[in-house]
């Protein structure tokens, strides 16, 4: 039984009779929220009952030659969202997870055992576990609007466990199978739309409606019985286990009707495995396990029969749900899925109109911020510089990131030409004199910004917002000396502005409601996730991070091997090493911060004269050139350059962890104590969007909960765990 403290959303069946052109009478099956609301349905032990019910009455129908098809759809916003996540969450033994993963393969092989034709119509979201029992049916479509369907589960530390790992590569084939499996949640959880579904083979066709569905259904099965050509981009399962690639007398997972080849060679699949296989293995000593976990079910159920690989999905779910890390990243989920509801906003404040926008500045950061803004809130926006030189070269940079995107096919010709429009450049300060935002995007020195923010001042409207895209410095300070410091407010987008989705929101000490409430209303109309900090030094990400690389850095000073270092933090399972992340901001700009927090915040921030001695000389962190990825190789070389405190015993690479793990136990309770988030899961949430900080490990504070640093340094930062919170 889950405990106690779960308490079932329930789905319930609605079934009706529809007639089919072909096959007479058809059992609908719609799946709805009990409650009578539009909510997401989901699937917990109730719901799951009640379609297991309601596909054996179906079935029981079809026996008695009542019914010549069964067909499931959603009857509102989602054909199906999959297992209900709450109860994994509320469950405390793995014998409650594992009721949940055979009752759901139950529904599965009841499906695929009807005896008549089935089709499930995806008239929204089909996510999890909902896929899979659409991969059950005979026959798949989907309307055109769904932009929602596949296998997230990785991600979620658990893996495809109501057959997922056992249907869709017998299917589809191996190859299309795992990137629907581990290749789309890698990409920030990628989905498919109906049309990408339909192209990789997990639907039949697109149609605009359930009727257009029915007869899809009709004139496929007609035409396959009458021996003509199935029309279907993907109908069903392969006729036998053998097309699979599985083994002679194994059962099929769905009836015949398979347009497009399985691969049944052993070749096809183990190509398919061994391209994610050393990616799997990465993530597992990362501390996410459940890539691995996934590719192996996949890889052995080519040679098992449908039960065998069914069972071998049930010990995997079971085992992976009570794992920390699946309990850290339901955790995360849970923040993600609510991100908007974070506290911090003005409540009852109606933000200042935005007609236009003013950028200080051309450089790349200036440059990206203007296309953002153009594109998002669809008014003018202009750039100013101080020269000619340097304003045409930020326009010209604008101007070739949009032909790049109406190359890949991001904007169409229309949208291109309209963002072109709108986004100018020019060296007149006064040009800003109509902008009703202005974000001040120069070098990060607070002297340039005070002096910046001073002239606009004098061109721009008493209610005119300012905002400054600061990373570090005090919001506060640069407002201070202004007539009218109550419009001014930090608005730390960070880069690449486009691709990252956390924007801290600043409130300095004079900062009003109507620019504050105006600052989030731009966020969110750029579709990004705001976390509201207070005006503190490094704010919580960069604080963070540079504590992260501080301490790095520090144990180079006292000997640790550059060897030792790069590999201290691989079982964080962060994106990239500290020494690629080093490069990729930049060893001047990482130097400046430092210096910066080490100034504000204490010794704590170590001072590093190796990486002055790496900027002086312009040596790189890493080898290869270009931009750094988590792939390129740290240049040993560059270990000749630290040492100036070398220590009798320096650190190892497991000692450099958990330096790294109680320093920043340290600097979260004091932030928190600090006041500059409301609590924990704000430290979390700018975490994971704004540095990549791993969702399995729940963002920071649930991983230095498990590692026993938060309470080394002051005390769990969730006493009852993650997985008992609200």
């Amino acid at each position: 039984m889950p405990a106690p403290s779960y308490t079932e959303r329930v789905t319930v069946v609605r079934p009706s009779d529809v007639e089919v052109p072909g096959l007479g009478t058809a059992a609908l099956l719609v799946l709805v929220a009990e409650d009578g609301s539009d909510r997401p349905c989901s699937l917990g032990p109730t719901g799951l009952a009640n379609l297991e019910a309601a596909v054996a009455e179906a079935g029981s129908r079809a026996a008695r030659g009542e019914v010549g098809a069964v067909v499931l759809t959603g009857g509102g916003r989602t054909f199906l969202a999959g297992a209900d996540l709450t109860m994994m969450r509320a469950a405390t033994t793995a014998d409650e997870v594992r009721a949940l993963a055979e009752a759901g393969h139950r529904l599965v092989a009841a499906i695929a055992d009807l005896p008549v034709p089935t089709l499930a119509h995806l008239n929204g979201a089909a996510l999890g576990g909902g896929l899979e029992i659409a991969l059950a049916c005979d026959h798949r479509t989907a309307a055109p609007g769904v932009r929602a369907i596949g296998l997230p589960e990785v991600t979620l530390g658990l893996l495809p466990g109501w057959g997922g790992c056992t249907v869709l590569p017998r299917l589809v084939g191996p190859d299309a199978a795992l990137t629907v499996i581990l290749d789309n949640p890698a990409r920030a959880n990628t989905l498919l739309d109906a049309a990408g579904a339909q192209r990789l083979g997990v639907v039949d066709v697109v149609v605009g409606s359930l009727e257009a569905a029915l007869e899809h259904l009709g004139a496929t099965v007609t035409a396959g019985r009458a021996g003509g050509p199935v029309t279907a981009g993907r109908a069903g399962g392969p006729a036998t286990a053998e097309q699979a690639g599985g083994p002679a007398g194994a059962e099929s997972i769905a009836p015949a009707g398979g347009a497009v080849p399985v691969p049944a060679d052993e070749a096809a699949w183990s190509a398919a495995v061994g391209a994610r296989r050393e990616r799997a293995r990465a993530a597992a000593a990362g501390g996410a396990p459940a890539a691995a976990r996934a590719l192996g079910i996949v890889e052995a159920s080519r040679t098992r029969t449908r039960a065998e690989s069914f069972a071998a999905e049930d010990d995997g779910l079971t085992e992976l749900v009570m794992t920390d890390q699946c309990r850290a990243s339901l955790y995360a989920a849970d923040l993600l899925g609510h991100r908007t509801a974070r506290p911090g906003r003005p409540e009852g404040v109606e933000p200042r109109p935005v007609t236009s926008v003013g950028i200080a500045g051309a450089g790349l950061m200036a440059g990206q911020l203007a296309l953002l803004l153009a594109r998002s809130l669809r008014v003018p926006v202009t750039m100013r510089d101080l020269d000619d030189e340097r304003a045409a070269r930020g326009l010209a940079a604008v101007r070739a990131e949009i032909g790049r995107m109406r190359e890949r096919g991001r904007l169409d010709e229309a949208t291109a030409e309209e963002l072109t429009g709108l986004v100018t450049v020019t060296t007149d300060l006064t040009d800003l004199a109509g902008a009703d935002l202005v974000v001040e995007a120069v070098f990060e020195e607070l002297e340039v910004k005070l002096a910046v923010l001073s002239e606009l001042e004098g061109v721009v409207s008493p209610t005119a917002v300012l905002a400054t895209n600061t990373s570090a410095l005090s919001v506060t300070a640069m407002a201070e000396h202004l007539r009218h410091p109550e419009r001014v407010v930090g608005l730390h987008f960070f880069n690449p502005v486009a691709q990252m989705p956390l924007v801290e929101v600043v409130r300095a000490r004079r900062t009003d409601d109507p620019t504050y409430a105006t600052a989030f209303a731009v966020a969110d109309r750029c579709r990004k996730t705001s976390v509201a900090v207070a005006d503190a030094p490094g704010f919580v990400v960069n604080r963070l991070l540079v504590r992260l690389l501080g301490e790095v850095l520090g144990s180079l000073e006292e000997g640790t091997t550059v060897a030792e270092a790069d590999a201290a933090l691989v079982p964080m399972g962060l994106p990239m090493g500290p020494f690629q992340l080093l490069q990729l901001v930049g060893p001047a700009v990482a130097e400046h911060v430092l210096i910066t927090l080490r100034e504000q915040l204490g010794e704590r921030y170590p001072d590093s004269p190796g990486l002055r001695a790496v900027v002086a000389s312009g040596r790189a962190f890493v080898t290869g050139g270009g931009r750094p990825t988590a792939a390129s190789p740290v240049d040993p070389a560059v270990e000749e350059l630290f040492g100036s405190r070398r220590s009798p015993e320096p650190l190892d690479a497991a000692g450099v962890l958990r330096r790294v793990q109680l320093a920043l136990a340290e600097e979260t309770h004091l932030l928190l104590r600090e006041g500059v988030v409301s609590g924990a899961e704000d430290v979390d949430l700018a975490m994971i969007l704004g540095a990549g900080w791993p969702a399995h490990n729940g963002g920071l504070t649930p991983y230095l909960d498990r590692t026993g640093a938060a309470e080394e340094r002051g005390g769990r930062f969730h006493p009852r765990g993650v997985a008992d919170l609200p």
